[in-house]
């Protein structure tokens, strides 16, 4: 019998293996994007300390009320202009860039590629 390991820990296994390679720095903070089955996040942290400088998902009110659904695409890279728009109100230009375990296509992609059109610099 074939035993096959669950995608849920192949992508905690490629995050941890990530994790070993970069951190953020109060002068390049990294860009920590989480999606579920519902919704997006992404938060800019610096590790040094272990603070969100900035946050942003599609839990929240004023966010949900601008989108149709929290789990597609467009969502996602509503998100991105988000959290780019608010970083740059705190002063970040610059981060690092951390898909936590998920493969860089589709709703990954997009909130990327809007992040960087609104401004931020990976």
């Amino acid at each position: 019998m074939v035993s096959k390991e669950s995608r849920k820990l192949i992508r905690e296994k490629k995050h941890r293996r990530m994790r070993n390679r970069f951190a953020g720095t109060p002068e390049r903070p990294r860009l920590a994007v989480f999606r579920s089955n519902n919704h997006m996040y992404a938060q800019i942290i610096d590790d040094t300390v272990g603070n969100t400088l900035v946050a942003a998902s599609t839990l929240e009110k004023d966010v949900k009320a601008q989108l149709e659904k929290t789990n597609d695409v467009n969502a996602a890279a509503y998100i991105g202009t988000v959290i780019a728009k608010r970083a740059l109100e705190k002063g970040i230009t610059e981060v690092v860039f951390d898909r936590c375990g998920f493969i860089y296509q589709g709703k990954v992609a997009a909130l990327a590629e809007a992040a960087r059109e609104a401004g931020l610099t990976f």
